[in-house]
């Protein structure tokens, strides 16, 4: 029997997806704990906490309960997307109904469901980096194209209007907004979100909003919600939600748009065809959760902002690296650009991709290279860990460039 081609195997479009660089960082070092090796992991993008004992208790009474045991609507509970809509205009201001909202299995999904549904073959989405390792694959996968509008530390990490307008062509039908920022942990200011969204407007360019880490920010800086100071966006903007951070439920898997209602419609479609309802236990559990108060979320939010500031103290100290003091999230996003290009325990890299490899062959310290995020010479650290081991952990790093 003749052999079938290896190129004919699998698809152009699904054999050009890069793999998704946080998780197999997170997996390389999981593997060296099973080792026996003492792994320091900042790769991840979750929160160490356990899911809150109200979510849970909730999710438990859900397996008891044969509602739960069936399908259930595509789109979502609806109970679960009522509440949605309260939890969207107590947290940002932004008046939503059921009908607009659809739940997801987690943000990613809705990250994929949103460009499905927006774009076209060859349309242009503008994606200001260092970015989410899946906006640009999710974008290939609806067959745009993305127009990268690099940023540093410079400017915070912050895109302008300026460059926007730079970029704009013909064929722009959306841009990619997120703050605060993963990998980045900048934040941006409410006057430079309004002027965004109100160029977008001016300009009818759809707005794919990522606002996970809406509940993370630290000090002074605070969360604004861009289609909440530009009603004009209403038509023309996709909210992407979950509870993955906020909650500390990554595992739970619920995520959400809010949208028109045509595009929710057609999102609800195409999801029907795909994944169906998201595992009823998990929507119970998030119901409990964006239906409570948000104590167990400032408990968080002050771990984190204790943890940040004591990673970029020590980041900042070590020379040849520059660190943005985080703002939002749960990331540091260093330059080792000065780092490189001189030897380091035998070797000499020269991109951030082989100096995260060499932290993790010679120190056991795991980092996510900046190439995965549209930033050769960066690299991203997560300071969801335990205190001990984040001091531990840069020590290493520090030890290592010293």
């Amino acid at each position: 029997m003749a052999r079938i081609s290896e190129r004919l195997r699998i698809s152009r479009k699904i054999g050009a997806i890069s793999e998704s660089a946080t998780l197999a960082v997170d997996a390389k070092a999981k593997a060296l704990k099973a080792a026996g090796e003492h792994v320091i992991g900042f790769g991840a993008g979750e929160p160490d906490f356990p899911t809150p004992d109200h979510i849970v208790e909730a999710a438990i009474r859900a397996c008891s309960d044969p509602a739960s045991h069936h399908y259930t609507p595509a789109a979502g509970l609806p109970e679960l997307r009522a509440a949605l809509a309260a939890k969207t205009l107590r947290d940002s201001g932004l008046e939503c109904e059921s009908s607009q909202i659809i739940v997801t299995n987690g943000g990613k999904q809705a990250v994929y469901n949103a460009f499905q549904v927006l774009l076209d073959p060859g349309d242009e989405v503008l994606l200001p980096a260092p970015y989410w390792t899946t906006y640009p694959e999710s974008i290939a996968l609806a067959d745009g194209v993305s127009v990268v509008l690099p940023t540093t530390e410079a400017t915070s990490f912050r895109v302008t209007v300026e460059q926007l307008e730079a970029a704009r062509t013909s064929r722009t039908k959306a841009l990619l907004f997120v703050s605060p920022s993963n990998p980045t942990g900048s934040v941006y200011p409410p006057v430079e979100v309004e002027a965004i969204g109100r160029w977008a407007a001016e300009h009818g360019v759809w707005v794919v909003t990522d606002e996970i880490y809406e509940h993370l920010t630290f000090g002074e800086h605070r969360f604004s919600s861009m289609p909440t100071l530009v009603p004009e966006l209403a038509e023309s903007c996709v909210v992407v939600n979950g509870v993955a951070k906020t909650y500390a439920m990554t595992g739970w898997r619920v995520g959400w748009m809010i949208g028109p209602r045509d595009v929710i419609a057609a999102a609800a479609n195409l999801q029907s065809h795909s994944t169906s309802n998201v595992a009823n236990v998990s929507q119970r559990a998030a119901l409990a959760a964006v239906s409570g108060d948000l104590t167990a979320v400032g408990e968080m939010r002050a771990a984190f902002e204790r943890r940040g500031k004591t990673m970029h103290g020590m980041l900042s100290a070590i020379p040849g690296v520059e660190c943005l003091e985080p703002q939002g999230a749960f990331y540091c996003f260093p330059s080792f650009v000065g780092a490189l290009g001189r030897s380091i325990a035998g070797r000499t890299p020269t991109t951030s991709l082989e100096l995260c490899e060499l932290f993790l062959e010679e120190i056991k310290v795991a980092a996510v290279p900046g190439e995965a995020f549209g930033a050769p010479g960066y690299a991203r650290l997560s300071f969801a860990l335990s205190d001990d081991d984040l001091v531990e952990g840069v020590s290493r790093i520090a030890a290592l460039l010293s």
